[in-house]
């Protein structure tokens, strides 16, 4: 095993996190510290203006670039606060856009100047194989939770509510499922930004102080992804366009009616087989009117993943630490039925350049031949 330290920054906008794990890409050998250190509201505007015209935006546009710049330069000051001996760094990027339907996804991170910076080898582009062998590139998180839960009773269910909300499905025999599900917290972050000045509706007290829209809500769940089967994938910005169904609404309603939206995404899901427990990870798990509705709505026990000793913030950088070595293995990331490619799938990139012949040769030996 070696030292890996996972770096993520998701579509909610609120920071990077980075966590540490002792891995080879199979197994989990210990997990270490975690750190997340936040955007600054000035990066976070910056980062929603490039969402709305990311389809349009060159790559070499003045102000991508100097967004890339400060994005990446965070992710060394995240590692560096972490003060940990990492042999090798796994790095998401910010995905800016994705639509696999149209054969594109696109992270943006400069991950030379992050391997120049730390002085270690850094594997990117972990989703970018995936597409181009006609998959979703997305969700790539089952493979990590299928390890870290190799002992828990099965079916079990994990989701991630992040900017979007992803389930992995384990099941029996190792099979493994998944999908992204829904609008996750993305909707009622940037509908709490409008209306209270807050990037998130803390403690969830705008939705609880308001009333679901049934009308709107139904409209939202007319949206045709709801009607495809897994594996599928989401965008930050997919539903977005339906954001004007709620311009009637109060500030209080139309958080009541987002929060009512994540919830029956979740619970509308078509499964292959029933879980017999929900582990709950990411931003919306702390969102109290989110976890009320999800024990409302499912049939079986729902619960934060530190029910179970795992670390919610941290998951999904310690996933990036995962998939890193995973990468320089040559294993699958995706499979068939989790993001719907024809056979399982390896990805990500290795950059060495710059990086001491030592430090490289630590990786490198973890190669196939």
């Amino acid at each position: 095993m070696i030292r890996v330290i996972g770096l993520m920054s998701g579509t909610s906008l609120d920071g990077v996190d980075a966590a540490c794990l002792e891995t080879d890409g199979v197994t989990i050998g210990a997990t270490g510290p975690a750190v997340t250190v936040p955007f600054s509201a000035e990066l976070r505007g910056r980062m929603r203006d490039i969402y709305g015209h990311a389809a349009m935006i060159s790559p070499g546009d003045p102000e991508l670039r100097a967004v890339e710049r400060e994005l990446t330069l965070l992710h060394v000051q995240a590692v560096r606060a972490l003060d940990w001996p990492a042999e090798l760094i796994g790095f998401h990027g910010q995905t800016i856009l994705h639509r696999p339907e149209d054969a594109r996804t696109w992270q943006i991170g400069d991950a030379g100047l992050l391997s120049r910076e730390l002085g270690l080898p850094v594997v990117h582009d972990f989703r970018s194989a995936d597409v181009r062998a006609g998959g979703e590139g997305a969700p790539l998180v089952p493979v990590f939770h299928d390890a870290l839960a190799h002992d828990m009773a099965r079916p079990l269910a994990v989701l991630n509510i992040g900017g979007v909300a992803n389930l992995s499905l384990l099941g029996p025999g190792g099979r493994l499922v998944a999908c992204d599900v829904g609008p996750g917290n993305a909707l009622l972050d940037d509908w709490a930004m409008r209306h209270t000045g807050v990037p998130y509706d803390r403690d969830g007290a705008l939705a609880r102080a308001g009333q679901v829209s049934q009308r709107v809500l139904a409209a939202l769940m007319s949206d045709p992804f709801f009607v495809r089967g897994a594996p599928k994938s989401l965008d930050r910005m997919s539903f977005h366009r339906g954001m004007e169904l709620l311009s009637d609404l109060s500030a209080e309603d139309g958080a009541a009616t987002l929060a009512a939206f994540t919830v029956r995404a979740v619970a509308n899901t078509r499964l292959p087989f029933l879980p017999r427990r929900w582990l709950v990870c990411g931003g919306g798990r702390h969102n109290p009117v989110l976890m009320e509705g999800l024990s409302h709505s499912l049939t079986v026990p729902v619960a934060p993943v530190e029910a179970v000793g795992w670390d919610g913030d941290a998951l999904e950088a310690q996933c990036f630490a995962f998939l890193a070595m995973r990468s320089v293995r040559g294993l699958a990331l995706s499979f068939p039925d989790t993001t719907g490619v024809a056979q399982p799938v390896t990805g990500g990139r290795l950059h060495l350049d710059g990086v001491a012949e030592a430090a490289a040769r630590v990786v490198t030996a973890w190669r196939p031949a």
